[in-house]
């Protein structure tokens, strides 16, 4: 595997190697010994799977707060979405700052989420599935988001005429 570091300290882009024959490719798409080398999270407890119906669900920007903030491990099972990030460690060098990448449906890449980040997405395709493995479990009353379109966020999300959000999503309180 490939482990391309963001410019958000402790997130990465982490590629898969495939070895490819006429029959197709088999590739390793986690392995604790290689996430441990990197000072990575090896112990995670749930995996999630969020499928999407239609083109530009946007889905975010969300996290848990303390004490249950939490690393994910994000992976496009299916279709194709552009997945972001937003630091939000306070005593971070890229606080507040985004990353933005593309994870295609083949799986062949993922993208590890440290904690004290925030996550959310958009789909490019109809029939997006995405793939989550969580460092801790969900707690619903530390969960927390941002309004994925606040001003002082600035991220730049793929060109869509409409948008498919939730209430929820669009009610997050702006930045101050």
């Amino acid at each position: 595997m490939k482990f391309n570091e963001t410019v958000i300290a402790g997130a990465f882009v982490v590629e898969m190697e495939p070895i490819e024959d006429e029959r197709g490719y088999f590739a390793r798409a986690w392995c604790h010994k290689e996430f441990a080398a990197h000072g990575m999270c090896c112990d995670f407890v749930q995996s999630n799977v969020s499928y999407n119906n239609h083109k530009n669900t946007l889905r975010g920007m969300h996290f848990q707060r303390e004490p249950y903030q939490e690393i994910k491990l994000v992976r496009c099972i299916k279709g194709r979405i552009y997945d972001v990030i937003v630091d939000l460690r306070t005593d971070s060098e890229t606080y507040l700052q985004s990353v933005g990448v593309e994870l295609k449906g083949d799986g062949k890449s993922a993208l590890y989420i440290p904690k004290g980040v925030a996550h959310g997405f958009q789909t490019l395709e109809n029939d997006s599935a995405v793939l989550y493995m969580h460092s801790e479990y969900f707690v619903a009353e530390a969960a927390s988001g941002l309004r994925w379109d606040d001003p002082k966020l600035a991220i730049e999300w793929p060109d869509a005429d409409t948008r498919i959000t939730s209430e929820k999503d669009t009610s997050w309180p702006l930045l101050d």
